[in-house]
């Protein structure tokens, strides 16, 4: 279903210029970040030149210049979503862009559900190493399509971005327990989870790469009190559980509020 095109809110009130930059920082933080997370060795500064630049870093791997152009190229896909449904093929299309590994091998399909059973390990809080098992690849489909109806009834309201971490980490959570790709789900998972607040006008929320092992630990333990999820639990059978990545979200959230504020406080300075 098409909806109006909704507007960034949270640019309204800045001039043409400033916007802009605000957007870029965005994109540029979002984009270190998210591929800092999963491995990239770029820094901040290398990702905003490879991105502007198109030009490459010395030393530094030609797959960390693919992710960070790809995850690039994902946030303007991300934006192209607004103000309408989000499909299967919006999330195939994604894949395919932060994907920078192209492997011919059908057991790793590219822009496609996983073919193969997929899990990692975690330690739990008694020090005991368990095993975290994601969705079996038959259920996806149907998995993911409660995933992406939960995007597209997902409705915050522009001045309650109290509203914003819980949406994003009920959507993160349930994607990445589902893990519906062979590769590049954490970065999916933090790309669609923010439609609904970018769909409010609200900036996207960043997971910094700081937080790395807080954030993967917060994780874990949501997964395994949840155990394996299957159509018959539903994408999200236990919802209390969210609470402590909700909290760890909502502490994130400041990473791209103080980019908006800083813009603003270069307005007031202007005005």
């Amino acid at each position: 279903m098409t909806r109006p095109s909704p507007p960034l809110r949270f640019l309204a009130g800045l001039d043409a210029d400033l916007r802009q930059s605000l957007l870029s920082q965005i994109r540029d933080t979002w984009t270190h970040n998210s591929t800092a997370l999963e491995g990239n060795s770029l820094s901040l500064g290398d990702t905003k030149f490879v991105i502007e630049e198109g030009l490459t870093v010395a030393g530094k791997p030609v797959k960390d210049h693919q992710e960070v152009i790809g995850h690039a190229g994902a946030i303007t896909q991300i934006y192209g979503l607004l103000g309408r449904d989000v499909t299967d093929d919006d999330l195939f299309n994604l894949h395919r862009s932060v994907q920078a590994e192209r492997v011919v091998d059908v057991y790793k399909p590219l822009g496609s559900w996983k073919v193969e059973p997929n899990g990692t390990y975690a330690v739990d809080d008694s020090g005991a190493q368990v095993f975290v098992e994601y969705a079996a690849p038959e259920d996806v489909p149907a998995l993911m399509a409660e995933v992406i109806d939960g995007v597209n009834a997902t409705r915050l309201r522009p001045d309650d971005a109290g509203e914003a971490a819980p949406a994003y980490a009920r959507i993160h959570a349930g994607f990445v327990s589902i893990h519906p790709f062979w590769d590049g789900n954490g970065r999916l998972a933090r790309l669609i989870a923010n439609v609904p607040l970018l769909n409010a006008g609200l900036p996207p929320l960043v997971i910094p790469k700081e937080e790395r092992r807080l954030y993967i630990d917060t994780l874990a333990r949501y997964q395994r009190r949840v155990g394996r999820i299957t159509p018959e639990t539903g994408v999200w059978p236990n919802p209390p559980e969210f609470a402590p990545f909700t909290d760890f979200c909502r502490r994130c959230y400041a990473t791209t509020r103080r980019l908006v504020d800083r813009a603003f406080e270069q307005q007031r300075r202007r005005s």
